[in-house]
């Protein structure tokens, strides 16, 4: 197990949509580890796997208060969200120095297979649910902040720029 870099924006994998998993095998267990360690030194609360420049549909989530709580994904689908949002800041250790108040929806039924290897269908609510999410967008492709409006995100950008 060991802490992995984030690679940074604008690395063209974070616009890459990741390849999904077959079965959970040894390596990807050691993966997950290794994005666990990744998520507690940032300090964070969700990791996906092409973060660390990994192109593969793997996220860890743990919103837990005490942590330790940590749920590992392959694969992760939204079945269902909910119509009430939640307004949350996000940020990415892929775009250290700036963040964003993003609206997403408040709970989220999810589909993913777990470390056992057997699909789970799994309610996630509050910040669990946020922190699911912003993890399926980056195995979409997609970052925090291409939630906001063109001229916030030209300004969040600018921003980073000036930070970096």
């Amino acid at each position: 197990m060991s802490v992995r870099p984030c690679i940074l924006w604008p690395d063209k994998r974070l616009r890459s949509t990741a390849a999904p998993i077959d079965a959970i095998t040894d390596d990807i267990r050691a993966i997950w580890a290794d994005m666990t360690d990744t998520m507690e030194a940032m300090p964070g609360v969700g990791l996906a796997a092409p973060q660390i420049g990994v192109m593969l549909r793997l996220a860890v989530v743990d919103a837990s208060d005490t942590r330790g709580q940590v749920v590992r994904m392959a694969n992760p689908e939204i079945l269902h969200a909910s119509g009430q949002l939640r307004s949350h800041d996000e940020a990415s250790p892929n775009l250290p120095g700036v963040w964003a108040s993003i609206d997403r929806p408040r709970a989220v039924t999810v589909r993913f297979l777990n470390a056992k290897d057997e699909l789970e269908e799994r309610d996630f609510v509050g910040l669990w649910a946020t922190s699911v999410q912003h993890q399926i967008d980056h195995l979409n492709g997609k970052m925090y902040f291409d939630h906001l409006s063109k001229l916030k995100r030209d300004m969040l950008l600018r921003r980073a720029r000036k930070a970096g």
